[in-house]
């Protein structure tokens, strides 16, 4: 059984977990994940993890409390046996054991051009749990990118609060 950690969230939509360690006590965390600590923590840093056709996973097994950060609402999808679910590879979250996971590459220049996706899709068959989120955060970036570039062109600069939130906030233009 995990000893118990004592941790905080802080915020509603870019949330951040501050964890407290008792003397002993570790925590693991994918890279660039660390805001801040206190120098009383002493960092370890290792090589991990594995790569599936290119495309990298990180698999939770063991007992004891995850944080997993999603970008935009955070939606789960229960998949029935044999069901399938095709997506953009930036959303999934996560899935459990048992679900088929698998990348296909689209391919076709007018599906590069204009379809926005990306040349690659996840296709998930279950039976088994699926979470997605709705705003990867290369999609926030996008959206962050095409909101200043249409201020610049417009020739104006109202700041941040202009036409950059309302780029990222009024959906794709």
């Amino acid at each position: 059984m995990a000893d118990v950690i004592d941790y905080k969230i802080f915020g509603d939509d870019m949330q951040i977990v501050e964890v407290e360690l008792d003397p002993g006590e570790g925590v693991r965390a994918e890279a660039g994940a660390m805001m801040y600590m206190d120098p009383a923590i002493d960092m370890q840093t290792s090589t991990g993890g594995g790569a599936f056709k290119g495309f990298i996973l990180q698999r939770l097994t063991g007992d004891g409390m995850a944080f997993v950060h999603a970008g935009g609402a955070l939606i789960e999808k229960r998949l029935m046996p044999g069901e399938v679910l095709k997506l953009d590879t930036g959303c999934i979250v996560g899935f459990s054991r048992g679900v088929d996971y698998d990348i296909e590459f689209v391919g076709g220049f007018k599906n590069a051009l204009f379809g926005g996706e990306g040349l690659f899709m996840a296709t998930l068959e279950g039976p088994g749990t699926a979470y997605l989120q709705s705003l990867p955060f290369s999609r926030l970036a996008n959206r962050i990118v095409a909101a200043a570039r249409f201020g610049a062109s417009k020739g104006e600069s109202r700041g941040i609060g202009g036409d950059l939130l309302g780029g990222l906030l009024g959906g794709d233009r």
